[in-house]
Formats: structure tokens, C-alpha cells, sequence
């Protein structure tokens, strides 16, 4: 897993610093007025960890999961 900073610049989002293949799906978390979060090392740790676990478990397609949800109204 990459964490990258990026900038909307003319709709689109230029990241500072980091470099993707082309064609890599990403998920964009917006900063918004809210403060940051800011987690102890031990606990992003986990979170890390967590999300890491996340990506290895086997699943459904996200496109199945909403063509579902859609037909349960």
C-alpha cells in the first residue's frame, strides 16, 4: 500500500512525489474542514496492518456488491 499527497489541479489530481503504473485504481480521501486525525505510532500501526489484511481477503467484486445492494432497493 502507498499513501500519496496530491493536489486538483484543472480537475484532475497531481500527486506530489509518488508514481503510479498507469491504469492503477486509487482511492482519494479529501482533507475538508474537519481537523486531521492524527494517530499514535502504535495505533497507525494497526491500522496499517488492518488495511493490509483487508486488501489479502477474498470477495465479492465491488460492481457485484452494488449491482445487489441496487436490486434490495
Amino acid at each position: 500500500m502507498k499513501i500519496a499527497t496530491g493536489t486538483v489541479i484543472e480537475g484532475k489530481v497531481v500527486l506530489e512525489g509518488a508514481t503510479f503504473p498507469e491504469g492503477t485504481v486509487v482511492a482519494v480521501i479529501a482533507h475538508d474542514d474537519e481537523p486531521a486525525v492524527t494517530l499514535p505510532p502504535a495505533l497507525q500501526a494497526e491500522l496499517e496492518a488492518a488495511i493490509d489484511e483487508a486488501d489479502h481477503e477474498t470477495g465479492e467484486p465491488a460492481e457485484h456488491f452494488f449491482a445487489r445492494l441496487k436490486r434490495a432497493g
